[in-house]
């Protein structure tokens, strides 16, 4: 049994990859920020409060686990949806702080525990829109992009203490945060709901969108002994992404 900790855990593609891990045996640890769903989780996890870029409650978390054998950096918020002329800098930061800081403050303390043990998985959760630029999402493409370039030196770092760093790059995850990207962007469009949402599944190969399930069945395949030699590595769960401006 091994020990994950999942920030942002406690929904969405958070919350599928700790039903994902616990269902192969695994202790589940969940940081969330959201007290509803916190109170919500399964009463077999180990769950705190506590927002991904607080170094002090991240380094006191990891500290209490004493074990860390799989980090899930899964932390993130969408961001503004805007033009970059009319993006806010408090916006921009905001959305860069969660979604790579995050990562960061989360590998930061977590390394250390499992340098001693001589082992560990380190998977954070990217995006395609770390593998492409995105019209109108300028902080959290950026942001994504910069997660890819984290996870390559962890791996590089971490490698020669037999600890592997991977990314996931989801697509469009059906769910309430691509709710709001829908809305927001069907908004600055012009557009209905459904048009963007066709627009964007049609960019895909396989014409839909992808389930949180989907993106926990690879975290739990990255952080298991199948993937020992799996690291530094860009896997996209996204139905291959064609075209990542969506049009109709």
């Amino acid at each position: 049994m091994k020990t994950v900790l999942i920030t942002a855990g406690a929904s969405g593609i958070g919350r599928a990859m700790g039903e994902a891990f616990e269902a192969a045996g695994h202790q589940v640890w969940v940081t969330d920020v959201d007290d509803g769903a916190l109170a919500a989780l399964p009463k077999t996890w180990q769950s705190r409060k506590a927002d991904a870029v607080d170094e002090a409650a991240m380094a006191q978390i990891i500290a209490e686990m004493g074990q860390v054998d799989v980090l899930c950096a899964n932390a993130g918020i969408a961001g503004p949806t805007a033009l970059i002329e009319n993006i806010a800098l408090d916006d921009w930061r905001a959305c860069v702080s969660v979604n790579l800081e995050g990562a960061f403050l989360a590998a930061k303390h977590a390394a250390p525990v499992m340098k001693a043990a001589g082992r560990g998985a380190v998977i954070l959760t990217s995006s395609t829109a770390g593998l492409y630029g995105y019209p109108n999402r300028a902080p959290y493409a950026a942001a994504k992009w910069a997660v890819i370039g984290l996870m390559k030196t962890l791996a590089m770092e971490l490698g020669p203490f037999g600890i592997r760093a991977n990314a996931i790059c989801p697509g469009s995850v059906e769910g309430a945060r691509m709710e709001g990207v829908l809305a927001r962007e069907a908004a600055a469009k012009g557009m209905t709901r459904d048009q963007v949402y066709d627009g964007y599944a049609a960019g895909t190969s396989m014409r839909r969108f992808v389930e949180a399930v989907d993106v926990a069945n690879m975290a739990v395949f990255l952080g298991s002994d199948a993937a020992r030699l799996v690291s530094g590595q860009v896997i996209a769960v996204d139905g291959h992404t064609e075209n990542p401006d969506p049009k109709v």
